[in-house]
């Protein structure tokens, strides 16, 4: 009778044993989840609060060759709910499909790219007269496609 409640004393210390070690497991593999959920959580609130809207008028002369240097203006608008990094490595810039690295960034009614105000986005490449153009602006994950012909 002694031999049977010691083992069954032996195995329950052991299965206490293992019940602590896997609760241990799981909690730090919650904990990890959980950090990994809270930093991706704010990389997609930056992204959710990030908003622009093109205004310049394709129609217009004013997109291409407006200051008679070749060169592709576009008025950007930050229509979002936070600030944006005005420079030109923070703001990618495709041109017919092709990205440029050649952009220059002016914030036209302030110092900064604040909610509300317009940036100019001067981007130092030639066209091909009589054909259609896109421009693709990405900001922060937001993008933004103006069509136009030259």
């Amino acid at each position: 009778m002694a031999s049977v409640s010691s083992s069954h004393l032996i195995l329950f210390i052991a299965s206490l044993i293992i019940a602590a070690s896997v609760a241990g497991t799981f909690t730090q593999g919650v904990q990890r989840l959980s950090s990994a959920l809270g930093d991706r959580s704010v990389d997609v609130s930056g992204d959710i609060r990030t908003d622009i809207t093109i205004i310049s008028d394709p129609g217009s002369g004013a997109v291409y060759n407006a200051s008679g240097n070749e060169n592709v203006t576009v008025l950007v608008k930050n229509t979002g709910s936070r600030p944006l990094p005005a420079e030109s490595d923070q703001i990618e810039v495709l041109v017919d499909g092709r990205y440029q690295t050649n952009v220059g960034v002016t914030v036209l009614d302030g110092s900064a790219w604040r909610v509300g105000n317009v940036a100019r986005l001067e981007i130092d490449q030639s066209l091909d007269t009589g054909t259609d153009h896109r421009v693709k602006i990405i900001v922060n994950g937001d993008e933004e496609v103006l069509q136009f012909r030259t």
